[in-house]
C-alpha cells in the first residue's frame, strides 16, 4: 500500500487570536490610562513645569485635589490590572510567543517596511515594530508607576526618590513617561484606522485566518 503526501491549502478558519485575559486587561488599560492621563493633566495644570496648559475639556477632577483624587483610584486599577497581565504573560508564556524575538535587524527591516508602506500585517501576529512598541510602552508603564509613587510619597519612598535624582526629576520623568504612553496611544489609534479589521478581534477574541497548507494521505 502506497500513501502519498500532498498539500492542499483550507479555507480561513475561526481562531482565538487573543485570550480573554489579554482582552480583559487590554480594556480595563484603556479606561485606566484615559482616566489616569486627563487626571494628571488636572494635577499639572496646578503646577506646571513648562509654560503650557491643559485645556480644562482635556482634565479630569474639576480641581487639584479632585484630580489627585481621580489620579490614585485609576493608578491602583492600572496597578492591579498590571499585575494580572503580567502574571499572565509570564504563566502562560504569553510574552514569549507574542514580543520575542526581537532583534535590532527585525525592527530595522520591518521599520522599511513600514515606512514605505509594504509592511504587511497578519492578525494574531505582531511584527518587530509592533514588538518593540509594546514592550516600550510596558516598559514605561513601570516607569510612571514607579516614578507617580515617588511623587506622592516621597518620604516614605526617599530611596526611590534618591535613585531617580530626587523630587524635581521625578516629576520630569513622570511627565515624560507619561507623554511617551500618550504618543503610543496615538499610533496604536492610527493604525486601528488603517487597519480596522484588528478592532473586532480584540473585541471577540476571535477573527478568520488563512489556515496553513494541510497534508493528505491517500
Amino acid at each position: 500500500m502506497t500513501i502519498e503526501t500532498t498539500m492542499q491549502p483550507s479555507g480561513p478558519k475561526l481562531m482565538v487570536v487573543h485570550p480573554l485575559v489579554v482582552r480583559l486587561t487590554h480594556w480595563v488599560n484603556a479606561v485606566a490610562i484615559v482616566m489616569m492621563v486627563m487626571s494628571g493633566w488636572q494635577i499639572y495644570n496646578a503646577s506646571p513645569l513648562i509654560p503650557f496648559r491643559f485645556p480644562a475639556w482635556a482634565t479630569l477632577g474639576g480641581w487639584l485635589g479632585g484630580g489627585i483624587a481621580w489620579h490614585l483610584a485609576a493608578m491602583w486599577l492600572l496597578v492591579a490590572n498590571g499585575l494580572l497581565y503580567f502574571g499572565y504573560g509570564l504563566i502562560a508564556r504569553h510574552f514569549r510567543r507574542s514580543f520575542l524575538p526581537l532583534t535590532p535587524r527585525a525592527i530595522g527591516h520591518d521599520l522599511g517596511q513600514a515606512l514605505t508602506f509594504r509592511l504587511k500585517h497578519k492578525l494574531g501576529t505582531y511584527n518587530a515594530v509592533q514588538r518593540l512598541l509594546y514592550v516600550g510602552v510596558l516598559a514605561l508603564g513601570v516607569v510612571v508607576v514607579v516614578s507617580g509613587l515617588g511623587i506622592w510619597k516621597p518620604v516614605q519612598l526617599q530611596l526611590v526618590d534618591a535613585a531617580l535624582g530626587g523630587y524635581g526629576t521625578l516629576r520630569w520623568i513622570h511627565f515624560f513617561a507619561m507623554t511617551g504612553i500618550v504618543l503610543f496611544v496615538v499610533v496604536h489609534l492610527a493604525l486601528v484606522a488603517v487597519v480596522p479589521s484588528t478592532l473586532p478581534a480584540m473585541i471577540t477574541g476571535r477573527a478568520r485566518i488563512a489556515a496553513s497548507p494541510v497534508e493528505l494521505d491517500r
